[in-house]
Parts: structure tokens; sequence; C-alpha cells
């Protein structure tokens, strides 16, 4: 299990009441997103699948004596669809389906006013990690031969290109790239990993806060 006290950010399975925060998320992230009917029967009705949501862990207490930055939280913190029961807006989500000892990724999606802040790869952890808790031999994953800055984060973490699908995009006929770990059950594998986990929490907990509020 994570611990993510300290941490700008958090993630926790994605619950039903979740979904028009990854709707809204989703129309930000894809040309054609999936509907709401889809992530309902995901949910709901498919025991192999496992979703996951991440939402920032912002507070009054994080700015402490930075006058600036605790207003800015606090008009933050009022503005940016927060629910009435106080539930941080939903900002990132990510989902894998497990398949005969494989966990296969099926989205990863930040929004936009949060990329570039490391949350995505904060939901690679947590789906790798919730991987190894389902007893995957392996993760795997398509991504756009374009999109480069994905590829680059996937091979950090022991992906590498295995496949191709070509025309898998549908809004314009883009291949992809299927990438697969090696046995995520292997000691190397599990070493390296805890490695990189370890470094990313590093990383969050000695930044100021301020670098991971939206449209820094």
């Amino acid at each position: 299990m994570h611990d993510f006290t300290g941490l700008p950010f958090y993630v926790e399975p994605m619950l039903p009441q979740d979904i028009p925060g990854v709707i809204e998320v989703e129309k930000l992230s894809f040309p054609t997103p999936w509907p709401a009917s889809v992530y309902r029967y995901e949910l709901q009705q498919n025991r192999d699948a496992h979703y996951c949501v991440a939402r920032p862990q912002f507070n009054i207490q994080n700015a402490g004596r930075n006058w600036d930055l605790l207003q800015r939280l606090r008009h933050w913190i009022g503005g940016n669809g927060e629910s009435e029961d106080n539930t941080p807006p939903l900002i990132g989500y990510g989902g894998l389906w497990m398949i005969v000892g494989e966990a296969h990724i099926s989205q990863i999606a930040v929004h936009p006013d949060y990329r570039g802040k490391k949350l995505g790869e904060l939901l690679l952890v947590f789906m790798i990690q919730r991987a190894m808790e389902l007893d995957a031999e392996i993760v795997t994953l398509e991504v756009r031969v374009s999109n480069t800055i994905a590829q680059n984060l996937y091979r950090k973490y022991g992906f590498q290109q295995v496949g191709m699908r070509k025309a898998y995009y549908s809004d314009n006929n883009e291949d992809a790239f299927l990438m697969s770990t090696d046995r995520v059950t292997a000691p190397a594998y599990q070493e390296k990993f805890k490695k990189l986990e370890t470094a990313l929490w590093q990383y969050f907990r000695s930044q100021p806060l301020s670098i991971f509020l939206p449209g820094e």
C-alpha cells in the first residue's frame, strides 16, 4: 500500500460517483472519449477491471506562513470544483484489465492544468503496484507512436516495444506501439521499481508546494 503523506497528490480506487469527473478529464485528454456508460460497466460488471483516480492533497496547513501561497490556495480550493462534501476535485485517472496473468493498462489521463507535474508517473506507479498485488506476471499497454513523452516514461519503468498496432487510433488512424515489461515478479524488476518509487516520493516531498498548483 502507498503512503501519500506529504505528497501534493493522492490516488484511490475509482467509485461510480467519480464518473462525471472522469468524463470531464477524458474529454480534455482524448479526441474520442469513452462514454460514461463504459465506465459504469467497467466498475459495476467487469471483475477484471481496476480503476483509480487522483486528487490534489493541498490544504491550508501546507502553506505555513507563505501568505501568497495561502491566498492562492484559498482561491483554488474555493473555485476549482470541490464537491459539497469537501472532496478535492478529480484531476487524473487510470485503469487496467487483468487478462490471464497479464495486467493491461487501458487508460492514463491527467487534467491539462496538472500535466508536467509528475502526476502521470504517480498514476503509473500506482497501477504497476496494483498489478503486482493482483499477481500479474507482466504489465502491457499501447501508446501512440508520436507520443514520445509517454514512451520515455514507460521505458523508465521497464517497458519495451514488443509489437505494433496498425491504425490503432480511430481519430486519425495513427499506429500504436505495444509495450511490455519483463516479469514484474522478478526480484530485479521489483528492486528497480522500488528505487524509482522512492525517488518519486522524495521528489514530491522535496519540492515547494507552489509548483504543483494548477497553472504553474
